[in-house]
């Protein structure tokens, strides 16, 4: 016979899982892909399903290196289901799968974790929705959730790994530790020693506070778990060692970990403080609440430091040294990018569920916190009621009507409405001194965006990736003979994707012509579909209009096969554009493709 608590524990995580599939399974491809990086994963899983080559991820003929091969596999399971084409039209719904079921299992855990480990004056069920949703509606994570990178899927992995550990330390159980293990494996094969590093971080923080280290660290079994570590990880990196050598050792390794963390890339540069912003808008419109459990895990810190403290009750402390570890370890990067922060939303939801279970006993202070949220809410009514100022600022070349298709799609005009809405609920449940107000401001929160998010997307879709679309499907119908094709100014690797065709991309600069003149002749470049005829005496251009413009691009004769958005579609004669690349030669301008690297996957 079930037990009471059995029931409870079911019936909470059902509803978590409701909530969890309507907020990142619901219409996953309804979009396209979203340039410029979530078309290079998608293309190297798809690559992995079509060629049978599950080893080297490659992209538009070139091995990536960028990351490791987990994310491409589940990516390449998908595509590789029967009838694929049929379900998932876009191709979106294999290539973000793995990112939202990820988050989907890492939601169920954090309710899981919290139900089955309540701690002081704990609530089980309102507290495990509140830790849950505050993971789910944290910005940064319906953004990534919902997008075919790898972010997603390391914050999943790592953070189950890292809430297995704690229930092992905080358990009496001896035997086998296997399944955090396991997940910290898989957590390294999605994006490389970084996992290793942030849960190490974690965990000694956490052990290095505890009178009896000694004994937690026997109870997650160390030795046994860097043995199933090596299992898991360490195949593929010797494999792709052995057979890629130097090339993968310099890409991944050198450049894509080691110098990323010493050196800026990418210009992604920011100050030392840039993760205060991040977590600030990381659990907005909630971030109040994260500061408040913080301050009190600071407290149950020092408290447990001089009394001691079971470990039972020891999930915020855990959590702030989780929170800590990440903040502090990416704030000394020098290349610092916004998604750096997922690995610590789980911590700060499961703090923000702390602040919840602190104000049941201080209502007054909870009404103070709720009245600065209020604030932040007006705040955003007032801007959005005063966009048509700041959308007339907005200066996006791929997308020149935006500003105008916002107030004609009535996206601002919901979102004005939604957030007035916001205001007036908070200070009606305000007024009933409730604290269960946190929940139910969570529960509209999640019927806010699932009023505002789905026609934000569909803009975005239509106005800046169904051009590209449109234009893929053009090329595909207007190609001959095996036709190279090329891309001028604007780089979109969803070209590549959508076509299936190996793809030329150059920049807009007279170099661009010498270059292409050059690379048609000495980088004659294939994959496993696409073949092009590189002695054909014509191929195909995509040219933004900006670049179109410019006079050593206008001047070589073309043929016009259609525009879509800002993309032109053009077929130019090789001897025409070899002549125009010999008329630059001889007036100083030289090549220089080997060098730039413009498509550095």
């Amino acid at each position: 016979m079930i037990s009471i608590k059995s029931k409870n524990r079911l019936i909470t995580l059902c509803v978590i899982l409701i909530f969890g599939i309507l907020l990142f399974l619901l219409g996953l491809g309804s979009t396209g892909l979203v340039d410029e990086t979530p078309p290079l994963f998608a293309t190297a899983g798809r690559a992995m399903s079509e060629s049978g080559d599950w080893l080297t991820p490659k992209v538009n003929g070139i091995n990536r290196f960028d990351k490791p091969p987990l994310i491409y596999w589940l990516m390449g399971i998908f595509y590789s289901l029967p009838n694929n084409e049929v379900w998932d039209s876009f191709g979106t719904i294999s290539a973000r799968l793995p990112s939202a079921l990820s988050s989907l299992c890492l939601m169920l855990m954090i309710g899981d974790t919290i139900f089955c480990w309540p701690q002081k004056g704990d609530k089980k069920n309102f507290t495990s929705l509140v830790a849950s949703l505050g993971f789910a509606l944290s910005p940064l994570i319906i953004i990534w959730s919902r997008t075919a990178v790898s972010d997603a899927l390391l914050c999943g992995n790592l953070g189950i790994s890292l809430l297995l550990f704690w229930r092992r330390m905080a358990s009496d159980r001896r035997d086998k530790c296997i399944s955090p293990w396991i997940f910290l494996g898989l957590a390294i094969l999605t994006k490389g020693p970084v996992a290793l590093i942030l849960a190490v971080l974690t965990i000694s923080t956490f052990l290095l506070i505890q009178k009896d280290w000694l004994n937690l660290l026997e109870k997650i079994k160390p030795k046994r778990g860097l043995l199933i570590l090596v299992l898991i990880s360490l195949p593929w990196y010797i494999l792709e060692l052995i057979k890629e050598g130097k090339p993968f050792w310099d890409s991944f390794f050198g450049y894509h970990n080691f110098q990323r963390y010493i050196s800026v890339v990418n210009n992604h540069t920011e100050p030392l403080w840039f993760f205060i912003y991040i977590m600030v808008i990381g659990s907005l419109p909630f971030t109040p609440f994260l500061f408040h459990g913080i301050f009190e895990a600071f407290k149950e810190l020092i408290t447990s430091l001089k009394k001691g403290c079971p470990h039972s009750e020891s999930l915020f402390i855990y959590s702030l040294c989780w929170l800590g570890s990440v903040f502090i370890f990416f704030s000394i990067s020098a290349t610092k990018l916004p998604s750096y922060w997922l690995p610590a939303t789980p911590a700060a939801a499961i703090l923000i569920s702390n602040s919840f279970i602190k104000l049941q006993n201080q209502k007054k202070a909870f009404s103070y916190l709720l009245i600065i949220n209020l604030l932040i809410l007006f705040g955003l009514s007032i801007a959005f009621f005063f966009s048509n100022i700041w959308l007339d600022l907005i200066d996006d070349p791929e997308m020149p009507n935006l500003a105008s298709d916002l107030l004609s799609s009535g996206i601002i005009f919901k979102a004005r409405l939604f957030s007035f809405a916001f205001s007036i609920i908070g200070i009606v449940l305000l007024l009933s001194r409730s604290l269960n107000t946190f929940l139910y401001l969570q529960i509209f929160l999640f019927f806010g965006q699932a009023l505002l998010m789905p026609p934000i997307r569909k803009l975005g879709d239509t106005s800046r990736q169904l051009p590209l679309r449109n234009i893929s499907k053009q090329i595909l119908n207007s190609r001959k003979g095996g036709e190279t094709l090329a891309m001028i100014g604007i780089r979109k690797p969803s070209l590549h994707f959508y076509s299936k065709q190996i793809v030329f991309y150059e920049s807009s600069a007279e170099e661009g012509v010498v270059n292409l003149f050059e690379r048609f002749n000495f980088e004659r470049r294939i994959n496993y579909q696409d073949k092009p005829n590189y002695d054909n005496e014509s191929f195909l251009v995509v040219i933004d209009e900006y670049s179109s413009k410019e006079d050593h691009w206008s001047t070589i004769k073309h043929q016009k096969l259609g525009i879509h958005g800002i993309y032109n579609l053009w077929r130019i004669k090789k001897s025409d554009l070899n002549a125009q690349a010999t008329n630059l030669l001889n007036n100083g301008f030289e090549a220089n493709w080997r060098n730039k690297q413009l498509e550095k996957f």
